[in-house]
């Protein structure tokens, strides 16, 4: 499919796209007149590429796990799942003070809302 075609896909604009290969994190095959051209499994990449980078993850990391993530589990090495384990810690502080955050707004509407 052509870069248009992903973008629509996807969900993601051509220019991540653009982005996303030039880290590295997306591959294309070119065809004849220089058209980029992605196999039909690129929309899933793109759409794991987009939760992980929603997550925080870098363009670094995720061009570090990426193609660990879609290997059969039984390649993990140890090495391996200690960086997805302090991923996933991270990710969880991360959830824990958006709750909070979430929660200390709440009080202060519904503090709000008394007043009126």
């Amino acid at each position: 499919m052509r870069i248009g075609d992903l973008a629509q896909q996807s969900g993601v604009s051509v220019r991540s796209l653009r982005y996303y290969e030039e880290q590295g994190l997306l591959y294309s095959s070119r065809s004849d007149s220089g058209q980029r051209l992605y196999a039909g499994p690129a929309v899933a990449r793109v759409r794991l590429i987009q939760q992980l980078y929603a997550a925080g993850l870098s363009s670094r990391t995720l061009k570090d796990l990426l193609p660990c993530l879609e290997a059969p589990v039984e390649t993990y090495t140890p090495l391996l799942l200690g960086r997805l384990h302090a991923e996933r810690d991270r990710i969880s502080t991360q959830i824990a003070a958006l709750t909070e955050t979430r929660d200390r707004l709440d009080a202060v509407m519904a503090t709000a809302g008394q007043a009126t």
